[in-house]
C-alpha cells in the first residue's frame, strides 16, 4: 500500500518537473524565435559592421531596437568614425545623445571635419554644440573657412552706412566688411553676428569722432580699421574677428555748420523773445506811469477844489477881510 502510494506520487512530481520544464523551453524558445527575428533584422547590418572594424554586436543592436534607438544611424557614424581616425567615440555616447534629441551624423561628421583640420573639438563639446541648437558642422567650417558680415547689413537694418561726423563737424557714411572665424570654445553662450555688427558699428563710428578732420579719415580710412580692431571687440562672442576692411567712405553734410545755423537761429528767437519781454515790459511801465499821472492830476483838482471851500472859511471866521481901494 505504501509502494502504490509513493509511486504515484512520484509519478505526479514527475508530471509536474515536466510541466514546468516544457514551460520554461516554450518561453526560452519565443524569446529565442523572438531575439533571432530581430537579429535577422540588424544581420546585415552587424556583418557591415564587423567588415569595417566599428565593433558593434548583434546583442547591442537588439538592445538599441528596444530602446527605440534606430541601429543603422549609430552604426553608420560608428562606421564613419572609426574610418576617419576617431576610436574613442563609444557607441554608448552615440546613443545617449540620439535619445537627447540630438542629430549623430552631423556631430560625427563635425568631429571628422575638425579632425582633418586639426582643430580641437572633442565629442562633449561637439554634441553640446548640437543640443544648443547650432549647427556645429557650419561651426567648424567657419572654423576652417573665413566668414565675411557686411556692417551695416542693410538687409537686417535697413541702413546702407554707418554715419559718424568727424571734429570739423562733417559726416562722413562709411560700409565695412568683418572677416571672422568660429570660435568653437565660445559658440556656446557666446554671442552672434548681431552683437559683432552693433560692436564694430559703435567703433567705426566713434573712431570717425575721434578724427581732427574728416580729410584725415579719407586720406587713410585703415587707421579706423586698425583702431577698431584693437578695441577687442569679438570678445565673449562665438566669432574671432580676423580683419575689418572699409568698404566704401562717402562724404556726407556739413552737420557742423547746420548745428551752428540751428544755434544762430535758436540765439535769433531766443534774442527776439528777450527783446518782446522787454518791450512788453516797457509797455506795462508806460501804462502805469499814466495811470500814476492821472492818478496826481486827480489829486491836484481835488485840492483845487479844497481852495473856495478854505477861503470861504477864512471869510466866515473874519481871518480874511475884504479889502477895497
Amino acid at each position: 500500500m505504501h509502494l502504490v502510494d509513493s509511486t504515484l506520487l512520484f509519478a505526479q512530481n514527475t508530471s509536474f518537473v515536466n510541466v514546468l520544464l516544457i514551460c520554461f523551453l516554450a518561453v526560452f524558445g519565443l524569446c529565442l524565435l523572438i531575439f533571432l527575428g530581430m537579429f535577422a533584422s540588424v544581420a546585415a547590418l552587424w556583418f557591415r559592421a564587423f567588415m569595417s572594424g566599428a565593433m558593434v554586436g548583434p546583442l547591442q543592436m537588439v538592445v538599441m531596437k528596444l530602446k527605440k534607438v534606430n541601429p543603422q544611424v549609430i552604426v553608420d557614424s560608428r562606421i564613419m568614425s572609426v574610418q576617419a581616425g576617431l576610436r574613442n567615440i563609444s557607441t554608448n555616447a552615440m546613443e545617449s545623445h540620439y535619445l537627447a534629441g540630438g542629430n549623430v551624423p552631423i556631430v560625427v561628421r563635425s568631429l571628422v571635419a575638425a579632425h582633418r583640420a586639426k582643430i580641437d573639438l572633442d565629442w562633449n563639446t561637439a554634441a553640446a554644440i548640437d543640443l544648443a541648437g547650432r549647427n556645429v558642422m557650419e561651426a567648424v567650417q567657419t572654423s576652417v573657412k573665413t566668414k565675411v558680415i557686411d556692417c551695416p547689413d542693410s538687409a537686417r537694418h535697413g541702413r546702407a552706412t554707418l554715419d559718424g561726423v568727424a571734429r570739423d563737424g562733417i559726416q562722413l557714411k562709411a560700409r565695412a566688411r568683418v572677416t571672422v572665424r568660429t570660435n568653437l570654445s565660445q559658440l556656446i553662450g557666446g554671442a552672434t553676428e548681431e552683437t559683432i555688427i552693433a560692436r564694430v558699428g559703435e567703433g567705426i563710428v566713434s573712431a570717425i569722432g575721434s578724427c581732427e578732420t574728416h580729410k584725415e579719415v579719407l586720406a587713410n580710412p585703415m587707421l579706423i580699421a586698425k583702431t577698431v580692431l584693437d578695441k577687442g571687440l569679438d570678445s565673449q562672442t562665438a566669432y574671432e574677428i580676423v580683419s575689418i576692411d572699409i568698404a566704401d567712405i562717402d562724404v556726407g553734410a556739413n552737420v557742423g555748420a547746420r548745428l551752428q545755423a540751428d544755434q544762430a537761429e535758436a540765439d535769433v528767437r531766443i534774442a527776439r523773445a528777450k527783446a518782446e519781454e522787454r518791450r512788453a515790459q516797457a509797455v506795462a511801465r508806460e501804462q502805469e506811469m499814466k495811470a500814476l499821472t492821472q492818478e496826481h492830476q486827480a489829486e491836484v483838482v481835488l485840492a483845487e477844489v479844497e481852495i473856495p471851500k478854505s477861503m470861504a472859511d477864512a471869510y466866515r471866521s473874519g481871518s480874511l477881510r475884504a479889502t477895497g481901494k
